[in-house]
Parts: C-alpha cells; sequence; structure tokens
C-alpha cells in the first residue's frame, strides 16, 4: 500500500489550511441509552451534548430538529471538492445520510440505537462553491420494531432538487 505525500507547493501556487475544532463525543454517546432520540438530538442543538465531530469536519449545521423530520445545511467550500470543481458526491452523500439517521434517530425510544444499512443516492444537479446554501430535509417514511426507512432531499436556495436517498436503518438496544 502507498501512501501519497502530500505536493511540494509550487511556484505561484495558493495554498490553503483549515483548521477545526469538536467536542469530545464521548459524553453524549453515554447518554444514548438515558434518552430518547428526540431528546438526543435536541440536547445537541441546545449545547446540553456535544455535536458529533462530523459536522465541523465537513462544516455543515443541524437547522431542525423534530419528531421524524430533521434539516441539516451546508455551505459548499472549497475543501468539499473533488478534481472536477464539483462538491465530491460523498460529502453529499454524508449529509443526506445523516439527515436520514437523525430523522430515523428522532422516532426512536429510550434505550434504542440505529445504524445504516445501505445509502441508495441519486444526483440530480451539480453541486460547486457557487450553489450557496443547500438544505438536507430528512424524514421517516416507516418505523417498524426491526428496521426503519427514512428518505432525505437535497436542494439549493430556490427549493431546486440536487440529490435524493433513501436508507434502511437497523434498530438495536443502545448501550452507550
Amino acid at each position: 500500500m502507498t501512501q501519497t505525500q502530500p505536493a511540494a507547493q509550487r511556484p505561484g501556487e495558493q495554498v490553503r489550511h483549515r483548521e477545526h475544532t469538536w467536542s469530545d463525543p464521548a459524553p453524549g454517546v453515554a447518554r444514548l441509552p438515558d434518552l430518547a432520540g428526540i431528546d438526543v438530538l435536541r440536547g445537541m442543538l441546545d449545547g446540553a451534548l456535544p455535536a458529533p465531530p462530523v459536522m465541523s469536519t465537513l462544516a455543515f449545521e443541524a437547522e431542525e430538529f423534530e419528531v421524524g423530520r430533521v434539516v441539516f445545511s451546508m455551505l459548499p467550500q472549497e475543501f468539499h471538492l473533488n478534481p472536477l470543481g464539483g462538491v465530491h458526491g460523498g460529502v453529499l452523500a454524508t449529509l443526506l445520510d445523516s439527515a436520514i439517521g437523525c430523522a430515523v434517530h428522532s422516532v426512536l425510544p429510550q434505550g434504542v440505537g440505529y445504524t445504516s444499512v445501505d445509502l441508495n443516492t441519486t444526483f440530480t444537479r451539480p453541486v460547486t462553491v457557487g450553489t450557496g446554501r443547500i438544505t438536507a430535509t430528512g424524514t421517516v417514511l416507516n418505523l417498524g420494531r426491526r428496521t426503519a426507512l427514512g428518505q432525505a432531499q437535497l436542494t439549493d436556495a430556490t427549493g431546486r432538487l440536487l440529490a435524493h436517498a433513501t436508507s434502511t436503518c437497523l434498530l438495536f438496544p443502545a448501550t452507550g
């Protein structure tokens, strides 16, 4: 296995640096067995519980947490780009997966956790830095005893559909 080394700065090349911080997620994870899903999410929104590190890593924000519906947003930035100048599909898929997973989490009772089994994503338009703020809205389509089905739509500020996804989540006892 080879590792790619950072390229040496070329004459005239503009190098950017990014630094971010995050809170230790352990205190929030430890509370999972004691709280209903919506209470975990609301605790993250009001600062009582730490947000997951992925949010600061990818620079997306929680906008709304309701039972069965969540909204995240993100302003596409240079560090999200693929070699073609578009936002990497994995970044968009992560945003959609987060919206679906949290929508499912919002309907779970105390002591129940989840994990994604699959993520089926369709990209309908390119997303670039020029797209402006994008919004992922996740909802629950079906909640069963062992699985839940959710969906998310990714839109721009004018409401145009950029991508959509569905996911099946496996439900299990949360142990923290």
